[in-house]
């Protein structure tokens, strides 16, 4: 519709009536991210952008002694990312361009701690495939969970938090593939290859929570550790209560750091991430299969909903081809695998 109008001079002219169109819509957006104004906003934002990237590009200074925080970042540290799409939403709707372009900087730090757990690294079949399960004492169900195991195709199958009321229930299933085994307190091991030379690890818990074996494989001898090391909380007053496994976690890689045999392999429950600085008396002398030849993150607790890989299968002298992880058994953990080449 449009109205007409006379002017001074006597001429008419037309006034279109109605909405704005489409044209005009785009020059008043592009007139509220003009001027100076995108850049005097959003200051508060940029401030949270870059010490949300300062936290994550130098986690390993934040100190441990005020309730192991630096432990409990570095735990959830892949999480932490999720601040990036917030903040982004935030200074798109402040229309802030200092925001947008602080938020780079945790943008390149989170691609470049994680980017390489994203991508598929998985490669042929290997000489030997290890498994890891924390089965659970509480495990409504251990034969279920014994019969998932067996049918993982695994040559070494490693379990943690066995009971010993439920050893006989997952050697009856496990015997007829795995006819090798050997428990010591709450870890055990079963393997198609022979064992030798077994004996518990002293990780100063007061039970046995880890051990030592020689499976002797086609390809030679190489030396197994099982491992369970101690949960960790977090409370309101304590922080996160990791002493104890950093205790253990030093004696485990003390023992690993004895192992006179070449090729080694490490099965457990770490109840650490590969982040979590206080595993570096384990982390720093062997090589993490996910990290390594993995597809992903790899989390495997809780089962329901997995938020962090604790549980852990690392090797020295030997190459990891494949990692990943398995559905879910009666276990509040998921079982994880890992193919390596002798």
């Amino acid at each position: 519709m449009a109205r007409a109008y006379m002017t001074e001079a006597g001429e008419v002219t037309a006034e279109r009536s109605g909405r704005p169109g489409s044209s005009a819509r785009g020059r008043r957006a592009l007139g509220r991210w003009g001027g100076r104004g995108k850049w005097r906003r959003g200051w508060v934002l940029a401030a949270l952008a870059v010490l949300l990237g300062s936290a994550m590009a130098l986690h390993s200074k934040i100190p441990n002694t005020i309730g192991n925080l630096g432990s409990l970042l570095e735990t959830l540290l892949p999480w932490i990312g999720l601040g990036i799409p917030l903040l982004l939403l935030l200074a798109l709707l402040r229309r802030s361009a200092t925001a947008l372009i602080a938020l780079l900087l945790p943008l390149l730090v989170w691609a470049n701690l994680f980017g390489p757990l994203v991508t598929d690294k998985t490669g042929a079949d290997g000489d030997l495939t290890v498994l890891t399960h924390n089965v659970d004492a509480d495990n409504p169900d251990p034969t279920a969970t014994a019969r998932d195991l067996a049918d993982s195709g695994a040559d070494v199958i490693a379990v943690e938090e066995l009971p010993n009321r439920s050893v006989a229930t997952y050697d009856a299933v496990l015997k007829g593939t795995y006819r090798h085994h050997a428990v010591e307190g709450t870890v055990g091991l079963w393997s198609k290859y022979p064992l030798s030379a077994t004996e518990p690890v002293d990780i100063k818990m007061g039970w046995t929570r880890a051990m030592r074996t020689t499976v002797t494989t086609e390809q030679g001898d190489v030396a197994f550790y099982v491992a369970h090391l101690p949960s960790v909380r977090v409370k309101f007053k304590a922080g996160f209560t990791a002493n104890q496994r950093d205790d253990a976690a030093e004696q485990l890689g003390e023992a690993i750091a004895r192992e006179p045999l070449e090729r080694v392999v490490l099965l457990g429950d770490l109840n650490g991430t590969m982040n979590d600085r206080a595993l570096a008396p384990v982390t720093s002398q062997m090589r993490s299969t996910q990290g390594a030849a993995g597809a992903g993150f790899g989390f495997s607790w809780p089962a329901e909903f997995p938020v962090a890989r604790i549980d852990q299968i690392m090797v020295r002298g030997i190459e990891p081809l494949s990692s990943w992880t398995l559905p879910a058994t009666g276990s509040d953990h998921l079982p994880i695998a890992a193919s390596v080449g002798l």
